[in-house]
């Protein structure tokens, strides 16, 4: 017998998201679509007339704020829908023409940011002190915020022209990974079941060694066989962001994708240090993981694997939606019946089919739905953290767009992390709380730990090796396929240790991870799981002032920087502490393994 995956247009409609909320139809799509340059040239109209008068500043706002909900909701559609099959035709076409129309549009724009930085401080700090700018400060002051690194017109126009082909490296990936690569079957108890990015992971937690070896390897050679062309691809990318953050005069490329948020360059390398001073926890883990498995050496499709192999937790999509209700039941009605009512109804696009991209993520706008892509499989307890943790993702927007005006209600990615990882950290507690068996209470804390390992250290380790290429490129060395996997191979020895066995293949993995097309934001990830677990340690053993405070954080939107934002929720992410403690709790669940198993 042999395992298929649907096809896009047999999947059942209840199982799909509802995308009518952002347009009844493609019809719909295009009239919007067809409305963007006008709504373009209303907002061009007033080139070189900004620093004239309050009226006109204020003008222009209004027109481009028209603008500009216009395109995130149309291109969200567009994503969303490509999304679903990123082999459809269709989709492909529409999601090109909204790429072409946002550079033609953002070229057509590129007067806004020259002009808007050429207004005399103390004018328009006046301006914005009256009340018709009440919905608009705020973007006008973080706007300004760029003023040292703005060009001229003539310079963000070249720029903005260049926006569409910058994504070439990150496009041809997603299509060569998600679409063109085959990576072909394994055969388990008598069945063939395809090996596909999204089943690789069920693969490796396979308690049969040898389906766990078969399905790395294939996986792995099929990369192997394309490492030049995936290599070029991300060198690509990287030369990309050396191009853009030396255009804007930037220090380095982390300077310029940390700059937006103000977080200082001490937070990244803070988290790296930090983690490298804390590795031999880590090597313990991998130890103890090698001594349970009753292994003679631990190779690297050792990792994912159980501890306590003899637990079995099938739960079916609803089940996981009710799981994250009761988990999430600190945090109130509201919440929970609002997201869980989405889950069921029309947020989430639920299962694996041809084409689907891999993975899972949340994808909201000010319009519409907050959009859930998900892979579920009844049998991975993982999906049900990753619903808890894109569900956190989709009830921030919810929240988010709620308590602002669309200019300043999309919060940054480095809170995001804050929001599903937290979601992630109730769910563990009530499971471990509810837990009927001493079994499964440890094979809850095992595979938190192997969770925490793999938002903390691994995305890390990850961060490590983007700035390891980027600085690469800036000190004059070009990346080659042999240079990133000696790179990526040495921090592999470094993260896992002296108990890790690695093939000859593995350093390919640093080839492979799609978050590296948009540089430097895995770390966020690491941030993000340090930031929740003080928070929500916080909301369980406070009381009402301390769920306020989060949920003033989840309101917060776009108001304020990050670093301020999670202040304000009671952490302070500028100071190496919170990434401390959370590996403080890492320590103390490996400890409890130690003595359990």
């Amino acid at each position: 017998m042999k395992h298929t995956i649907l096809e896009r247009k047999d999947v059942p409609a209840e199982n799909r998201w509802d995308l009518t909320t952002l347009f009844a139809s493609d019809a719909d799509w295009e009239k919007c679509c067809e409305k963007i340059p006008a709504l373009a040239e209303k907002a061009a109209a007033f080139r070189g007339k900004l620093a004239e008068s309050s009226e006109n500043l204020l003008g222009a706002l209004k027109a481009l704020e028209e603008l500009y909900k216009a395109v995130e909701r149309a291109a969200n559609y567009a994503s969303l829908k490509l999304a679903e099959n990123e082999g459809d035709a269709d989709s492909l076409d529409k999601d090109g023409r909204i790429k072409m129309i946002c550079s033609k549009v953002s070229a057509e724009l590129s007067f806004f940011d020259p002009e808007l930085m050429a207004i005399d401080d103390e004018k328009i700090e006046k301006w914005l002190c009256a009340k018709e700018f009440d919905d608009y400060r705020i973007f006008v002051q973080k706007s300004r915020h760029f003023k040292p690194h703005i060009l001229s017109e003539a310079e963000e126009k070249i720029l903005s022209l260049q926006a569409e082909s910058a994504q070439t490296a990150q496009n041809t990936f997603s299509l060569l990974t998600n679409v063109d690569l085959q990576f072909g079957t394994i055969n388990e108890n008598g069945e063939e079941k395809p090996l596909t990015q999204s089943t690789y992971s069920i693969f490796l937690q396979n308690p049969d060694r040898k389906i766990r070896a078969e399905a790395y390897k294939k996986f792995y050679g099929t990369f192997e066989s394309h490492a030049n062309t995936l290599a070029s691809l991300y060198a690509g990318s990287v030369n990309q962001d050396v191009f853009r953050a030396r255009a804007r005069n930037y220090k380095s490329s982390l300077e310029s994708k940390l700059y937006k948020d103000k977080v200082p360059e001490s937070v990244y390398r803070n988290l790296i240090d930090t983690v490298h001073k804390n590795l031999p926890t880590l090597h313990k883990f991998y130890a103890l993981r090698k001594k349970v498995l009753g292994l003679s050496e631990l190779r690297h499709y050792d990792v994912y694997v159980p501890l306590v192999a003899n637990v079995e937790m099938k739960t079916s999509y609803e089940e996981a939606v009710e799981i994250c209700r009761n988990a999430l039941s600190p945090l109130g009605k509201e919440y929970t019946d609002t997201l869980c009512g989405g889950l069921l109804g029309g947020w989430a696009d639920r299962y694996e089919n041809k084409g689907k991209r891999s993975g899972a993520f949340s994808s909201g706008s000010y319009t519409g739905y907050p959009y859930i892509l998900m892979n579920y499989k009844d049998d991975d307890i993982r999906d049900v953290f990753t619903m808890a943790h894109e569900g956190g993702h989709s009830m921030h927007t919810w929240y988010s767009r709620s308590a602002n005006p669309f200019m300043q209600y999309d919060y940054t990615i480095f809170e995001a992390e804050v929001a599903s990882t937290f979601n992630e950290e109730l769910v563990f507690e009530h499971l471990l709380k509810e837990a009927k068996s001493e079994e499964i209470k440890k094979y809850l804390l095992s595979m938190r730990a192997n969770d925490i390992l793999a938002t903390l250290h691994r995305q890390t380790m990850f961060a490590e090796f983007e700035l390891k290429a980027h600085e690469c490129v800036e000190n004059g060395k070009p990346l080659s396929a042999e240079v990133l996997r000696k790179i990526y191979r040495e921090l592999l020895e470094q993260y896992f240790g002296s108990e890790m066995v690695f093939e000859k293949t593995s350093d390919l993995e640093g080839l492979r991870i799609p978050h590296f097309y948009g540089a430097f934001y895995v770390y966020k990830y690491a941030t993000g799981i340090s930031a929740s677990l003080a928070l929500a340690n916080r909301v369980l053993k406070g009381g009402e002032k301390e769920k306020n405070d989060y949920f003033e954080f989840l309101k917060s939107g776009g108001s304020r920087y990050p670093i301020e934002s999670l202040k304000a929720a009671g952490v302070d992410m500028s100071s190496p502490e919170p990434i401390q403690s959370a590996l403080d709790t890492f320590a103390k669940i490996v400890g409890q393994l130690e003595s359990s198993l």
